[in-house]
């Protein structure tokens, strides 16, 4: 079985200012860069030829490059506790949009559409139970005023380490 995903990887100069920000937080689990992406479709287990559909339809979605900055912090909450923090995205409509395809490409081989609504985000902390106060966090982080090119996007296999999870791409989709 293949856990997968489909997401934008910031490139560098965001990942780099995405990096810098993290810190100060008890308890959190700070992304690495190769953990850093904007998830635009979360698919789930498959196994290999639910996959290979899955590669080859999004092959198939056409959508232009755009340009993305970093643009606010914000965090999800989970049974009353800090679950994740994240850094928003500007303008939003490119991101949404793009998903929106995906998602229809999607169900033409089988997978069940998106129920949840779609807030484009790029996680940077998860927390366990035994989360720290964000607080202060949230009141003292500068978003660093970043912008950068998006050229494609990617499919992603998530496994699970001992560290945590580990994201492969598996195939990348340009945009243009």
């Amino acid at each position: 079985m293949h856990r997968l995903f489909v997401a934008l990887k910031p490139p560098p100069k965001m990942r780099d200012a995405l990096l810098a920000l993290m810190g100060g937080v008890a308890h959190a689990r700070w992304q690495t860069g190769d953990q850093l992406h904007l998830t635009l479709r979360f698919i789930g287990e498959v196994d290999r030829h639910q996959a290979e559909d899955i590669a080859a339809a999004l092959g198939a979605v056409h959508h232009p490059m755009f340009t993305l900055s970093l643009d606010g912090i914000g965090q999800f909450d989970r049974k009353g506790r800090t679950d994740a923090l994240w850094v928003g995205i500007n303008p939003q409509e490119p991101a949404k949009l793009l998903h929106n395809k995906i998602d229809r490409a999607l169900q033409r081989v089988g997978v069940a559409p998106e129920t949840r609504a779609f807030l484009p985000h790029i996680t940077i902390a998860r927390f366990g139970r035994n989360a720290g106060d964000v607080g202060r966090f949230m009141e003292s982080a500068s978003v660093p005023a970043v912008s950068s090119e998006f050229s494609e996007f990617c499919l992603y296999e998530s496994s699970l380490g001992s560290e945590g999870p580990i994201y492969s791409i598996i195939a990348r989709y340009p945009l243009g």
